[in-house]
């Protein structure tokens, strides 16, 4: 992302896991960790959207680690339909954040898997902030969002989203009467429109 982007290698159930770490100028507010989209539709830890949300948080104070699922790039193993990426992302956080602040954000399949690590972690980690984007709800069972996690957590939905329809989306969180951010006119990948989504995130961690 930018010349203080560090490589990573961390490990996982199926071996090495490939990560980058933007730090922010001066002492950090905690780490957050950004899960990419779907692996086997070109999802990688360099998305345009994932890229976003990593500029979004280090301007506002945290360190950020994205990484690559397993299979995808230098990461080890195949893809295992959201279980094993599940631990991958919380062998992610056990290794750069195993204690303090730390902050879990996803696009698409990695806000599916994000969920389920923040349904894991919640009541073991202080988790001050939950960033989910184009939500995978229409083709996988995102888990619900604990209540007391609603005023912490942002979910934005683009309006004309054909990938995920803006109504699976309304159809997860309406039980939980948990708020959907929509962006007016807004695709899944959110083209010509990324500066308000970093607007809509970086606004989200300011409170």
């Amino acid at each position: 992302m930018n010349s203080q982007t560090q490589r990573l290698v961390l490990q996982g159930e199926a071996g090495d896991i490939e990560a980058l770490q933007d730090a922010p100028v001066g002492v950090s507010r905690g780490v957050a960790v950004v899960a990419h989209p779907h692996p086997l539709f070109g999802g990688t830890m360099d998305n345009k959207v994932v890229q976003t949300l990593a500029r979004a948080f280090v301007q506002c104070g945290w360190r950020v680690v994205r990484f690559n699922f397993r299979g995808v790039g230098a990461s080890a193993g195949v893809h295992d339909a959201g279980q094993g990426e599940a631990k991958d992302f919380l062998s992610v956080v056990a290794q750069v954040a195993p204690q303090g602040p730390l902050a879990l954000a996803g696009f698409s399949f990695g806000s599916f898997v994000a969920s389920h690590a923040l349904a894991a972690l919640w009541h073991q980690r202080d988790i001050e902030k939950v960033v989910f984007v184009g939500t995978a709800a229409s083709r996988f069972t995102v888990a619900d969002v604990p209540p007391d996690a609603h005023e912490r957590a942002l979910v934005v939905h683009g309006e004309q989203d054909d990938t995920v329809p803006l109504s699976a989306v309304m159809d997860w969180a309406r039980p939980q009467s948990l708020p959907v951010t929509v962006v007016p006119g807004g695709g899944h990948f959110f083209h010509g429109q990324l500066p308000l989504l970093k607007s809509l995130v970086v606004r989200h961690l300011s409170v």
